[in-house]
């Protein structure tokens, strides 16, 4: 029994580690010392595994005590969804986050750019054109268009508040309608969208003179972090993108599913002899549940943890406890428990606040996930046992014999009434002996040691339910 348990714990991590895989318009004040500085990369068109390499960084950052986060932004656009997410995200991060437009940023790379504390431009590069349009990049109903062209130039005002003339600048991106002139020049007549390179954003307007848009100009990211924070003054890392951001997108879209199928591959496990395949198609399953909320950037190894934890009392309760029912609901409860924690989008460093924007989703999830798997188990329960696949799959529970000698319905039928010897320990399930040959049994109530004498008192589903008979005297 305690090999059954270590290769499910052992199967569970295996899984998990595969995840292992502030201008010169208001700059920030760099701190004195050295400077803990992550680079993000946001690369391509902006769409969902990009938000969970953005929001997995910035939580990492968060963890590690970064000081500050470059956003490495070379982007055609994206999704404003997606990129409204990513704003408030980089919302979340307390220190100084530094937005590097490196070649373009253009439509949904503008309003990142924008929600960062500071802009800075690769020479050459490009800023801008960031109407609402289709996923096609057709123009929307002009109805629609004016409420999401209002609602993203609020949006840009609240993140550009203090910042000079940005607020102005990305809503002339943004309104086809909005003219931007600043000292009686007019930088971007009504009719067009604003689209600025990198020294067109580093004019100067105003008195005292500012910059349009941008903090500064550097070469490459070695100048960029220079400028920003001295020379030899800072510490650098560079999140690593692989491809399991891809598979997360994959996964998070059927984690109901997994969770169903994972939980009920467990219950098969622990209703049958020894450990196979459902155990490992449990765990592994679970795993690409961590997995995907992990990648995702929701959660970290902790709720791996305590599912081990849950899984591991709920094992003693079978094992060693039978009947005690508290080590086996405590166990669920955090099996359950770590299960929702892992898909809410939880903060390091900030309090948990229990709420519907934060828990709705993924308690969506645990229950559909529950419905699968209970569904499954009822199903299990009353058809596959008497099936000639399950004869076939799993009730091959004659152990220790030279020929298989599978138990079918009709013929353990018979065994009820009949007396035999435990072979093990039955702490509460084990394996009897009747005739030479060996099957699995549990017992009711209590516990039967090995070598002592057994009746068969009815057959179930998984086995037989024994019961001990108690020696005469004299005997």
């Amino acid at each position: 029994m305690l090999r059954h348990l270590t290769i499910c714990l052992l199967a569970l991590r295996v899984a998990t580690l595969w995840a292992e895989e502030p201008v010169r318009d208001s700059p920030t004040v760099v701190p004195a010392g050295e400077t803990s500085v992550v680079i993000i990369p946001i690369e391509g068109p902006i769409a969902r595994p990009l938000l969970y390499i953005v929001r997995r960084g910035l939580k990492e950052a968060i963890e590690n005590g970064a000081e500050a986060v470059v956003l490495d932004i070379n982007t055609p656009g994206g999704e404003m969804g997606v990129t409204l997410e990513i704003m408030e995200a980089l919302d979340k991060f307390p220190g100084r986050t530094i937005a590097y437009v490196n070649t373009e940023a253009i439509s949904a790379g503008a309003f990142i750019s924008a929600a960062s504390h500071d802009i800075y431009f690769a020479p050459g590069s490009v800023i801008g054109a960031a109407a609402p349009v289709t996923a096609g990049g057709a123009d929307i109903d002009e109805t629609m268009k004016a409420k999401l062209v209002s609602y993203m130039k609020g949006k840009v005002r609240a993140v550009s508040e203090g910042k000079g003339y940005r607020g102005e600048v990305i809503s002339a991106m943004i309104d086809v309608d909005y003219e931007l002139k600043i000292d009686d020049k007019v930088i971007k007549p009504k009719g067009g969208l604003l689209t600025l390179t990198a020294s067109e954003a580093s004019e100067l307007y105003g008195d005292p003179p500012q910059p349009l848009l941008a903090a500064g100009i550097a070469k490459d990211m070695d100048d960029l972090l220079r400028q920003c924070f001295g020379e030899g003054q800072y510490t650098q890392q560079t999140l690593q993108v692989t491809w399991s951001e891809q598979l997360a997108v994959a996964l998070n879209a059927v984690v109901p599913l997994l969770l169903g199928l994972g939980l009920l591959a467990l219950f098969i496990e622990f209703k049958t002899p020894g450990f196979g395949i459902f155990g490992i198609a449990g765990m592994v399953l679970l795993g690409l549940v961590f997995l995907s909320q992990f990648v995702a950037g929701f959660s970290g190894h902790e709720p791996v943890l305590i599912f081990a934890l849950g899984l591991l009392l709920i094992a003693v309760e079978i094992f060693f406890f039978p009947g005690t029912v508290v080590m086996a609901l405590s166990g669920v409860i955090l099996m359950l428990g770590s299960l929702l924690w892992a898909m809410a989008d939880i903060w390091p460093n900030e309090p948990v606040v229990i709420s519907g924007d934060l828990f709705m989703g993924p308690l969506i999830n645990l229950s559909l996930g529950l419905v699968v798997a209970i569904g499954g188990a009822v199903v299990v329960l009353r058809f596959l046992p008497r099936g000639w696949f399950w004869d076939r799959m799993i009730l091959n529970a004659a152990v220790g014999q030279t020929q298989s000698a599978a138990i079918a319905a009709p013929a353990a039928s018979k065994l009820v009434g009949r007396t035999g010897v435990a072979a093990t320990d039955l702490f509460p399930s084990g394996q009897v002996e009747i005739d030479g040959r060996r099957y699995e049994a549990k017992v009711g109530v209590g516990s039967i040691e090995a070598g002592q004498t057994v009746v068969v008192v009815a057959e179930q589903e998984f086995g037989l339910l024994v019961e001990a008979v108690e020696a005469e005297d004299g005997q």
